[in-house]
């Protein structure tokens, strides 16, 4: 008996000493170069995995009175290449691609006709800064509905005129806060501002609200997650 109760207690000491070496190891392990980049990358796929799960269509971001909103020429700029990458306002079209049922173009009035939904809400940028906002524009769900996307599919991707890209998972499309913006303080978008249409997701970090919108595809298939998530950055940074 004796016997027994110093192996059960030895084999506790080995548990406890080995826990407690783990840190050290994953430290001396991230020195290693060849494996900074495959661990990286392996703790960043482990992070989006979770937070997509933990992800709930019904829970909505926080919003906020009048009084809260930062003021327009408050709101920061921030781009992906300029400020006005020329897209012609007068002649402009979403062209739709994909698993949908009604491919093709459609003009901002087309998305306009869809119920408006105004709402004041966080913007939260990866480089630290946030401000409060109002925006407004029609639920990217009603368009998705409209042009009798797949349900089956997976993604929604999106393409821009400044050749930035991005994704959006199917739950945060069909969230009832993703909007399709074409207004920001009940003004039309400037040009800045990502005009004529650009993506508002209070659900999600900045670099997802992609601007000046030309491209929209449905897809079972993810070939680029986004500009930045490509160049290593969370696909799913939810708030």
């Amino acid at each position: 008996m004796a016997a027994q109760i110093q192996r059960s207690r030895f084999r506790g000491i080995k548990r406890r000493e080995l826990l407690k070496l783990m840190p050290g190891l994953a430290l001396g392990a991230f020195a290693i170069p060849k494996l900074q980049m495959p661990l990286l990358k392996a703790g960043l796929g482990f992070s989006d995995w979770a937070s997509a799960r933990l992800f709930r269509d019904g829970h909505l971001a926080s919003t906020f009175s009048r009084s809260d909103l930062t003021p327009f020429e408050r709101f920061p700029l921030n781009t992906y290449d300029v400020d006005d990458p020329g897209v012609d306002l007068e002649h402009w079209a979403l062209e739709v691609t994909g698993a949908v049922q009604k491919p093709g173009h459609y003009t901002l009035s087309q998305i306009q006709a869809l119920p408006k939904v105004r709402q004041n809400t966080r913007h939260v940028c990866v480089e630290g800064w946030d401000v409060i906002g109002r925006f407004g524009g029609s639920r990217l769900r009603d368009f998705l509905e409209m042009i009798g996307a797949n349900p089956g599919a997976r993604f929604v991707c999106v393409e821009c005129a400044d050749d930035y890209y991005e994704s959006l998972d199917w739950a945060t499309a069909m969230h009832p806060q993703t909007l399709l913006c074409y207004e920001m303080y009940d003004q039309p978008l400037t040009r800045e501002h990502g005009a004529p249409l650009r993506l508002s997701i209070p659900t999600q970090i900045g670099y997802k609200h992609a601007k000046y919108l030309t491209r929209l595809k449905v897809s079972r298939v993810l070939e680029g997650a986004g500009y930045w998530e490509d160049q290593g950055y969370s696909e799913f940074y939810g708030l």
